[in-house]
């Protein structure tokens, strides 16, 4: 991802729309929170293959609504998928800040980006007033899932070792922090999502769509790749026990915040 945002290679959509439910719920969540009447005007941004952006049309059909991602394979699949909407190969960074929008949106993708506050002033003025910037981010650091996959990186691949550093993540305080110094009315929860996955393969599928990627771009041979694999799927089972018929609840914890101008 260009500019502040990490580069590495690009996405795999069929694997990230494979778990298309799971990446959804928290933009349904979001947008529900959202108290703007009628807005005219809104930006997803980060919106992926356009799925949270459907959610975003869903409540306000008769809104202008913009999707932007860094991704071209991201972008690609919302304008095959979505044709009469607006879709922007672009970064966060370089949105024309002269164009206002009534909410700025952005679901799952604030975690990919190194300065938070830098960021959220940025996209703030993107924001109308009487707008609202809503913002979802998984708390990826908080899981199980993190650990497994921080312990199989751990020494065996250097190339490996500062992979961590490529996410952001800081306490809700922090972003409150951030937030009451722009605005008024700031609401923020957590909720910890309990996927019921079919296997331990399925957490490390979804993981792979997402957390582990940056992991697995840094390992050139199948051999690493499939190694690493394995490892971190044992350590999965690990952290994840299964349940009586043999599937396994994997919970999904993220942070949401609305602030209103």
């Amino acid at each position: 991802m260009e500019n502040i945002m990490v580069t590495q290679n690009d996405w795999n959509v069929e694997l990230y729309l494979k778990f298309r439910n799971e990446r959804t719920q928290p933009s349904i969540d979001l947008v529900s929170g959202i108290s703007v009447e009628s807005p005219k005007s809104i930006i997803d941004i980060g919106c992926g293959p356009g799925n949270s952006t459907q959610v975003l049309a869903g409540r306000w059909p008769a809104a202008g609504i913009t999707g932007l991602d860094n991704s071209p394979s991201m972008i690609e699949r919302a304008k095959k998928d979505y044709p009469s909407q607006e879709w922007i190969l672009a970064d966060v960074m370089d949105v024309d800040s002269s164009v206002k929008y009534d909410i700025v949106f952005s679901n799952a993708t604030i975690q990919w980006i190194p300065d938070h506050k830098q960021l959220i002033d940025a996209m703030w003025k993107l924001v109308n007033d009487n707008g609202a910037l809503a913002v979802q981010m998984p708390l990826y650091n908080a899981m199980p899932v993190c650990g497994a996959v921080e312990r199989a990186a751990s020494g065996r691949w250097p190339q490996l070792d500062s992979v961590m550093e490529i996410f952001t993540f800081h306490e809700p305080g922090y972003y409150y922090d951030v937030l009451s110094f722009l605005s008024e009315k700031v609401n923020m929860w957590v909720t910890d999502y309990l996927h019921i996955m079919d296997s331990h393969k399925s957490i490390l599928e979804m993981t792979k769509s997402a957390g582990l990627k940056p992991y697995m771009d840094r390992l050139k041979s199948e051999d690493d790749k499939h190694e690493f694999e394995s490892e971190v799927l044992r350590n999965i089972k690990e952290a994840y026990p299964a349940q009586e018929n043999r599937r396994v609840i994997f919970p999904f914890k993220r942070l949401f915040f609305i602030a209103y101008k």
